[in-house]
């Protein structure tokens, strides 16, 4: 092992080839996050942020007023990740069905965005936690067709992955081994509930899991649901001006 002060390479064995994965460090920070009077300022504007949008949200006879359009313009553009062309209106018009005909592949793929974070934000309201079995459930819906439909939807991958190369030998980034996950998936759940600021946990958990990368495919857009659809329901339910 190397250990460095952000996190561990541990060697591995591959496809016939040993690799270097690397481990992430748990979560909270430890020693803690040290803010510059510069990173404090852009905290400050952002919390800022996140009270008028709760202010907003107090002054709405329905939070869905505010969620419905915030939820299908994230669903675009996480999307746009994996390389779908659907834009805002295409999404739309595929809703009120005002496009006859089937809707195109990269319509139904946001289609399944907006479905899976739907699905999120209606658990959540009824109280279901913010969860590694949650996020299992939205992934299961975002991947239920189409192109990642063979990457075991719903399911933490079972096998090593990488990013960038064409192995994880000459890999950009090797993520860690299956047998890891279960530890630093646990250690992210812990935190997700753990008392902190909205945008600093936000934030740190988003890279977490990201580091993670749990799932074989659909990572990138299912964390960028989760995230923002946390922050979003903690300004509904006051969060933001409790300091939590």
């Amino acid at each position: 092992m190397k250990r460095d002060p952000f996190g561990t390479y541990i060697e591995t064995t591959t496809l016939g080839e040993a690799v270097r994965a690397f481990l992430p460090p748990t979560l909270p920070p430890n020693p803690p996050l040290a803010f510059t009077a510069g990173s404090q300022t852009v905290l400050d504007r952002a919390m800022l942020s996140l009270g008028r949008l709760d202010g907003a949200a107090a002054t709405m006879p329905d939070m869905d007023l505010l969620l419905y359009t915030f939820v299908r313009k994230e669903a675009v553009l996480s999307s746009q990740i994996e390389g779908t062309q659907s834009t805002l209106d295409e999404l739309l018009a595929h809703e009120i069905e005002a496009v006859p005909g089937a809707p195109g592949d990269d319509v139904r793929e946001v289609s399944r965005c907006v479905d899976a974070m739907n699905h999120g934000l209606e658990r959540m309201a009824g109280g279901f936690p913010l969860s590694n079995r949650l996020l299992r459930d939205m992934h299961g819906i975002l991947l239920a067709d189409g192109r990642g439909a063979q990457k075991q939807p719903g399911e933490f991958r079972r096998s090593q992955d990488w990013i960038g190369g064409t192995r994880p030998g000459n890999a950009a980034f090797v993520p860690p081994p299956p047998t890891h996950l279960d530890a630093c998936l646990t250690n992210l759940e812990q935190y997700l509930h753990e008392p902190a600021n909205p945008v600093v946990k936000t934030a740190l958990a988003h890279v977490q899991f990201e580091t993670i990368h749990p799932f074989l495919d659909g990572n990138g857009q299912l964390v960028l649901q989760a995230a923002p659809a946390t922050v979003l329901r903690g300004a509904e339910r006051g969060a933001c001006r409790r300091g939590l």
